[in-house]
């Protein structure tokens, strides 16, 4: 998508006319003479999605876009708020914390992962794939300095190196400008409810050019925000990290709590800077170098369960969490890339040089986790302060290329090639701990007794390393046949070979018996896309696809051998495919825009991640059958000169097809067991969805102009996961969120009022239930351990912009 920046505020009539149109920059402003002309016509929303410049109206598929001036108009800068823009799209919204380490966007209900997943990386890949410009990466950048977030629905092999299951997410950045100096200065200041404290958020942006032909564009931010959620039953802990005892009986003494109020603070800082050189009308290089630091306090995520500290059975209150021990996480990402483009005259043809590493870590409490299997007693000899944390960690690192030559002009024959390779190295890890255990066994005598059952001294329980490499070479293209000016069919295909090798560690050191996994998997194959639309009218055209969606598989990190040892099934994992059929019609009529889809997309093999019945460890299998069927709609128009809005509904109906069994026993003594049920809704999806915006410009004196945005979004009841155990299965209540904003622009400056979430909606996404991790006083833990994932809470703020030129 093609985007200038625009830095001076133009009268509200022009500003109407160009800089307010809908989900995408204009090309170019309309001249004064076409400016009736332009009034009357809908929208044109021009994006690079199919590799090369096309109207939204005209791409043959289903794709919604939002434009970086939507984005920076309706005060959004995280892909949640995105996504809830775009119907048939549902997210797990876990706040900031560990935000980069599960995808959590879910497209047409192509999902059966619990809704709980979230502190450590899963072992099958995401359903959907992102890219940061040409990059596939999922790392969850704050979306500051955006082009456009352009949204794929459906299998995408055959367009993009990296293919997808279940569709596509696209962020294209601002590239720097050649032709102006410019700067922005920009602040937020807000309250969210429930905090104590402020929410800041400070940005800079710097555009020059160097000469005619070099430009380079610096972005740089802090976001500073005050915790929510209030951890009330913390664990005093001594300088060792082990719990306090009261009146220093370490033997037998109980614990001491204290309180950390707005424990989930944000402290994020983000920017990018760029390089780009156009020695020429035929080539461009563009070197782009990102990267983001996050520092989470805790979980914006609340306990509701039963609260028994004080000795009597209490309730937890709004934004208080139950776990015995603060839950930070860390994290930094960084991504360099070089995009170079020549233009052969038949053809265009681009490149994408990657390099990226991403890396994080957290503590989770796991106490309520070991209480409710009963581990303190059987285990552990039942500890007056039994604390169980997770440390874990994450490493990724990764070099991909590719590829792409697109034809272009007008030609009986349209074709895009392209090749793809990736290299990625991941690490993971978890080193479990239970501090002052050794000192509470040595002071009660329970190390003589751990002696006598085998076991040894520490407060270390689990040790987990895992270490993979996945290598993806891949072929890809289509070829359009126009074979009418009005019928065009296309048919894409696109073959592939992975690698993927991984060693893993696993310990126990309080009972030992290490156990190492070592295996491999290769798998290769080839994906087809077929397309067939027609012009019904200039305004109006009608188009059907059958398309292959593809998931690598994989090795599982469970031991098969050993004191550990769980079934063999699980030591590897199939690919999962999609066929997906879909057509619909889209058009404009007057000032309205329109996209009518209805789908059905049949799911073989889907990958589940699970942990093992026996021990627990991470692991990934295969179900037989699910399938997802549907209806997505798309409004977007003027209602008048000066409003405009956008509707979107989906209904989607995602279930089983087949019932899914899943591994049990141990490699002497093989077993399973049905995890879920045939016709069971998948987790995570609502069926139906609708987002809904206006947009309203007025003009003011001396030339400034007010505008005002409004949105909300619905979501029907959803399931938090698969199968009908009490600990997992849970119904999702619907919810709402609606955000107001209104704006005063000047020459230089603007100045925004904004809610977010007006009705303070609790939004909940997912659950970590109290039978799953809560709290167990028969083993002296009266904490709790369990959580919902809640929707940020009504926040209030102002925002103030001023950019200038020169």
């Amino acid at each position: 998508m093609k985007h200038t920046d625009n830095f001076k505020i133009a009268p509200l009539a022009i500003a109407i006319s160009s800089a307010l149109w809908l989900s995408a920059p204009v090309l170019a402003q309309e001249t004064a003479s076409d400016e009736d002309k332009a009034q009357k016509e809908p929208e044109r929303i021009v994006v690079t999605a199919t590799r090369r410049p096309q109207t939204v109206n005209e791409i043959p598929y289903n794709i919604s876009v939002l434009s970086g001036e939507d984005l920076e108009e309706r005060l959004i800068i995280n892909s949640v708020d995105v996504m809830r823009e775009t119907p048939g799209i549902t997210v797990v919204d876990r706040g900031y914390r560990n935000s980069g380490v599960i995808n959590n966007i879910v497209i047409r209900g192509m999902n059966v992962d619990s809704a709980g997943n979230g502190d450590f990386a899963l072992n099958a890949v995401p359903t959907v794939s992102t890219y940061v410009n040409d990059t596939p990466l999922f790392a969850n950048f704050i979306l500051k300095d955006i082009n456009a977030v352009e949204i794929l629905r459906g299998p995408q092999g055959t367009l993009y190196g990296s293919g997808s299951l279940a569709g596509t997410v696209r962020y294209t950045l601002n590239k720097p400008d050649l032709y102006q100096g410019y700067a922005r200065v920009d602040a937020r200041l807000s309250q969210t409810q429930g905090s104590d404290g402020f929410n800041q958020n400070y940005d800079v942006l710097v555009n020059q050019p160097l000469t005619d032909t070099l430009a380079v564009r610096g972005f740089f931010g802090r976001i500073d925000n005050d915790g929510i959620v209030d951890y009330v039953n913390v664990y005093q802990l001594n300088d060792s990290g082990a719990p306090v005892a009261e009146g220093g009986d370490i033997a037998s003494g109980d614990p001491q709590f204290t309180t950390i109020e707005d424990a989930d603070t944000v402290d994020i800082d983000y920017g990018r800077v760029s390089l780009l050189w156009q020695p020429s009308t035929t080539f461009s290089a563009l070197l782009s170098h990102h990267y983001q630091s996050d520092d989470i306090g805790g979980r914006r995520q609340v306990t509701t369960g039963t609260n028994w500290v004080g000795g009597t059975e209490q309730s937890y209150g709004e934004y208080e969490n139950g776990a015995v021990h603060r839950e930070p996480s860390e994290r930094d990402v960084s991504l360099t890339s070089l995009e170079l483009e020549w233009d052969l005259g038949f053809a265009s043809l681009s490149s994408t040089t990657s390099d990226y590493d991403h890396d994080g870590s957290s503590i989770s409490d796991n106490t309520g986790f070991y209480a409710q299997n009963n581990w303190f007693a059987w285990f552990y000899g039942g500890s007056p302060r039994p604390l169980a944390i997770a440390e874990r960690f994450y490493e990724e690192s990764g070099f991909t290329q590719e590829l792409r030559l697109v034809s272009q002009g007008e030609n009986t024959f349209d074709w895009i090639l392209g090749a793809f390779y990736m290299d990625k190295d991941t690490a993971s890890g978890q080193d479990s701990f239970m501090p002052g255990f050794s000192e509470w066994a040595e002071a009660s005598g329970f190390d003589d007794t751990l002696a006598s059952w085998g076991g040894v001294l520490g407060d270390q329980d689990f040790r987990y390393r895992d270490q993979r490499n996945i290598r993806d070479l891949s072929v890809y293209g289509e070829l359009t046949w126009n074979v009418t000016d009005r019928f065009s069919t296309t048919l894409g295909l696109r073959h592939f070979t992975n690698d993927i090798s991984n060693e893993t560690t696993i310990e126990l050191p309080i009972y030992p018996g290490p156990a190492n996994v070592d295996s491999e998997f290769d798998d290769d194959g080839t994906l087809f896309k077929f397309n067939a639309s027609y012009d019904i009218s200039d305004d109006m055209m009608w188009y059907a696809t059958i398309s292959e969606g593809y998931r690598r598989g994989g090795t599982s990190a469970v031991p098969i051998t050993g004191g550990f040892a769980e079934n063999p099934e699980y030591l590897r994992y199939s690919p999962d495919s999609v066929v997906n059929l879909e057509t619909g019609i889209k058009g404009s009529v007057n000032r309205h825009n329109y996209s009518v889809t209805v789908f059905r997309m049949n799911w073989d093999d889907p990958q589940l991640n699970v942990a093992t019945p026996n021990w627990g460890f991470y692991a990934a299998v295969n179900g037989e059958k699910a399938r997802s069927e549907g209806l997505e709609l798309e409004l977007k128009g003027f209602l008048t000169d000066s409003i405009k809005y956008n509707v979107g509904y989906a209904y989607v109906n995602a279930e089983l097809g087949r019932d899914l069994v899943v591994p049990s026993g141990t490699a002497s003594s093989p077993s399973s067991y049905v995890y879920a049920k045939a016709g069971e809704q998948l987790p995570s999806m609502a069926e139906h969805t609708f987002s809904g915006g206006l947009n309203h410009s007025m003009d003011l004196a001396s030339g400034m102009y007010l505008v005002t945005n409004f949105s909300t979004y619905f979501q029907s009841d959803s399931r938090n996961a698969l199968g009908n155990n009490p600990k997992f299965d849970i119904d999702l209540p619907r919810f709402f969120i609606t955000n107001a904003s209104t704006t005063l622009h000047a020459d230089e400056w603007k100045v925004s009022l904004f809610v977010k979430n007006i009705f303070n909606e609790k939004g909940v996404t997912g659950v970590l239930s109290e039978a799953y991790m809560g709290t167990d006083p028969a083993e002296n833990f009266y904490g709790n351990s369990s959580k919902q994932y809640i929707s940020q809470p009504r926040t209030v703020g102002v925002r103030f912009s001023y950019e200038f030129g020169w």
